[in-house]
């Protein structure tokens, strides 16, 4: 039965590079812990190093694999293009080093760098407090301050690429739809032993991200699941994963891909169903769930989320629910209209019941309302608060807890 989401470590466990000592997992094979672990194989001709970590992490990426094999990067392979994963390539990149990346790195590095400042400022609520505390543990160690690499790679393939390496071979196959359209995984036929880097996700055995909430184009399902079947057809015996350590053994790896698979299949094609039924996006959002006997975690996804995204992916914005959905009115354009002709005092007390009743998203539809016309109503915002801890409480999703624990904050904080 799946359910490794239950037994291996959430969000909340994903740490920088502290400066450790890189782990040997297999002959010739090491693994250095951080935002996004990096890998380094050893070979007669040189060292593989399989992602590098974010810029401030590669000095000590490097370090940890100088002590345990000092000779040149003949190659460096990124699993796909986020900075977590290729941010430290010029800590590593030598003159006659080869960069391999899938050939869609371009476009998201192209959708990065158009909207880099939106972007930043829209996952800043997840991931900047943690940062900016490693790269002061970093500049403590000596990493000193090191720009993000954006690097331009010296090979790329479309499907798969076939590499022999000093006496190592590795098959790079191309694997989108978890999280980037230029994720690739790295299959080492002589060990079956697959480096799947992001593939499903930062959380192994939960559902992904289909669109991520700091802002980002929608991700093919479809895809995703067809790169699910392509691992499959591999049949690893140890995977070796973006995050937290290898997983091993065939059949409880072939599961747990199965039901990830399969969760994704039937969150699809309900919501294609409840489309063509007539089912609005809400209603969708409410009641799709993932079959309870697959045991998939939504500690980094979330399926209602993917949910919306699927129905968007097909029929775009327009919901047809409301002819306002045409125009450039939005609904809190009338809160003063609304405040005006109940009061503010009233709605409050209405989002107030809401909070006791166990219907917290509710009472933040009234206290938006009111904190729109009135920001300084200290009976909304002790409302809302109280709406967003419920919330909170219940949450186990690393993003939704994070944008709470955020807007909690801002609550509290705001004059």
């Amino acid at each position: 039965m799946a359910g490794i989401h239950r037994r291996r470590p959430g969000a909340a466990s994903m740490a920088p590079a502290d400066g450790s000592p890189a782990r040997r997992i297999a002959d010739g094979t090491w693994m250095s812990s951080g935002l996004s672990n990096s890998y380094l194989l050893s070979t007669d001709d040189g060292r593989i190093v399989i992602n590098t970590g974010m810029g401030f992490e590669g000095p000590l990426h490097r370090a940890a694999y100088d002590a345990v094999d000092p000779s040149p990067t003949h190659t460096i392979i990124l699993t796909q293009g986020h900075y977590d994963h290729v941010g430290g390539v010029d800590t590593f990149a030598e003159p006659a080093t080869e960069i391999v990346m899938q050939e869609h790195y371009g476009t998201w590095r192209a959708d990065n760098e158009r909207l880099e400042t939106f972007r930043s400022r829209n996952a800043a609520f997840a991931w900047i407090d943690a940062i900016l505390a490693a790269m002061e543990h970093a500049r403590s160690l000596g990493a000193g301050a090191v720009a993000q690499s954006r690097p331009v790679p010296t090979r790329t393939f479309a499907d798969t690429l076939a590499l022999r390496i000093g006496g190592r071979d590795l098959t790079l196959l191309s694997a989108p739809g978890g999280e980037t359209t230029d994720s690739l995984v790295v299959w080492s036929p002589d060990d079956r032993t697959l480096f799947s880097g992001n593939l499903f996700g930062p959380l192994f055995g939960h559902v992904p991200n289909l669109v991520t909430i700091r802002g980002d184009r929608y991700r093919d399902p479809l895809a995703y699941v067809a790169s699910l079947e392509r691992v499959l057809d591999l049949a690893p015996v140890r995977l070796v994963t973006g995050h937290f350590d290898p997983i091993d053994g065939a059949d409880l790896i072939a599961e747990e891909i199965g039901a990830m698979r399969d969760a994704m299949v039937w969150v699809h094609d309900r919501t294609v169903d409840g489309m063509n039924a007539g089912a609005d996006v809400h209603t969708l959002m409410r009641e799709v769930r993932v079959p309870e006997h697959l045991d998939v975690g939504e500690g980094y996804g979330r399926t209602a989320w993917n949910v919306r995204a699927i129905w968007e992916q097909y029929a775009g914005w327009f919901h047809h629910r409301s002819t306002t959905e045409l125009y450039p009115a939005p609904a809190h354009g009338v809160a003063v209209d609304l405040v005006r002709a109940a009061g503010a005092d009233a709605l409050v007390a209405l989002a107030a019941d809401h909070v006791a009743a166990g219907r917290p998203v509710e009472a933040l539809h009234l206290t938006d309302i009111v904190l729109t016309v009135e920001p300084a109503h200290a009976g909304a915002r002790d409302a809302a608060i109280a709406a967003h801890e419920a919330l909170l409480a219940a949450s186990g999703n690393f993003w939704e807890a994070a944008w709470l624990r955020r807007a909690i904050t801002k609550l509290r904080e705001a004059p």
